[in-house]
């Protein structure tokens, strides 16, 4: 497994970048349609650019199956911005474990850790929406056997050795072996939405955790976070870094940063919403995840900068994940917020903890 100086630690944190690939509105169609989805994909690879040109660590791609995100092969699209970058970690935010096949993930991943020089990492998780099952022929009524099997598969598979396997969800394996191998070991974190049985899941393994809050209060999670350090000493594993991942924006003042992330916030949650019986998203509950102990780190670079120290010290991060694409948020703005969160913002929260940057 990989050595986690590479995944960060709370002496040396990390600090990266999440997208789902965000279609933006199309500013040459009169309707108001979002971009095409091969645009929005050459937009991923720009910001992944940028993100690498101004020191950041971590660029993280999310998959999903639906029209309003572009990113449907993570791999695919992590290897073409490995061929313009040169230091930044790649990988999932997340990768749907329960609809992929754990074989192929492990060997598609290995290779684009081969490609990079050593900086792929697979985030595993079951992911907010459940367009893969239908669309890989699984049932939905199998979505704890179909993760929870999957996950028990890829953790040996990251390994290396010989691996013998059996379950419910494929054919066995018996002393299987994966090429190609990597050269330092492929990290593979666990993505959890809240629930403790995730979390001791995760801890079971001794893999590190990638925490997604998206509302609510950062520090509604410390129980949480301490469950898995628990639970990791109950196992045999030694401590073991956590991320947390969470929408943002920033600009340069809180009032430009909110006025610029709303509707596009709005208008995505209130789109999914309807999908779920959920009412429309409200600027009351915008703001109030805005503020300093909310879940939107949205502002000018200083005040981002101070939400993600104390969000870090709450919870212990060993690193910290913005997605900073939000629904058609406008790409040119996307690539100012990245600027601005990698020129001010992490230094700026680099010196409030009074750490140095991360050595990999």
């Amino acid at each position: 497994m990989v050595d986690d100086a590479r995944l960060g630690t709370p002496h040396a944190p990390t600090f990266g970048l999440d997208t789902f690939g965000d279609l933006e509105k199309d500013s040459h169609d009169p309707s108001g349609g979002p971009v095409h989805h091969a645009v929005a994909l050459r937009q991923v690879i720009e910001e992944a650019v940028l993100a690498d040109s101004i020191g950041l660590d971590f660029f993280g791609v999310g998959e999903h199956h639906r029209p309003d995100f572009a990113i449907s092969a993570p791999d695919v699209l992590l290897a073409a911005i490995a061929g313009r970058t040169r230091r930044i970690q790649l990988g999932t935010s997340v990768t749907v474990l329960s609809s992929e096949e754990p074989v192929r993930v492990f060997e598609r991943f290995a290779t684009l850790d081969a490609v990079s020089g050593g900086r792929a990492e697979i985030t595993a998780g079951r992911g907010s929406f459940t367009e893969s099952f239908p669309l890989f022929g699984l049932s939905l009524e199998d979505y704890e056997v179909l993760f929870a099997e999957k996950l028990q598969l890829l953790a040996a598979l990251v390994e290396e050795g010989p691996v013998s396997w059996q379950g419910t969800v494929r054919p066995p394996l018996e002393d299987v072996e994966l090429f190609p191998r990597t050269e330092h070991g492929l990290g593979l974190w666990v993505g959890v939405g809240g629930t403790p049985e995730s979390v001791v899941r995760a801890a079971s393994y001794g893999l590190p955790l990638v925490v997604a809050v998206i509302g609510g209060s950062p520090d509604r999670f410390t129980q949480l976070v301490e469950l898995y350090h628990r639970a990791l000493e109950h196992y045999g594993h030694p401590p073991r870094p956590v991320s947390m991942h969470s929408p943002g924006h920033v600009a340069a003042t809180d009032e430009e940063a909110r006025e610029q992330m709303f509707p596009y916030q709005a208008e995505s949650f209130t789109r999914i919403g309807r999908e779920r019986g959920w009412g429309p998203y409200t600027r009351d509950q915008f703001d109030a995840n805005a503020e300093p102990t909310g879940s939107l780190f949205v502002g000018a670079p200083e005040t981002v900068a101070q939400k993600i120290a104390w969000a870090m010290r709450t919870l212990g991060l060993s690193r910290f994940q913005l997605k900073y694409a939000v629904g058609g948020l406008p790409h040119e703005l996307r690539m100012e917020s990245i600027r601005l969160y990698g020129t001010q913002v992490v230094p700026r929260v680099r010196e409030l903890m009074g750490v140095e940057p991360a050595d990999f």
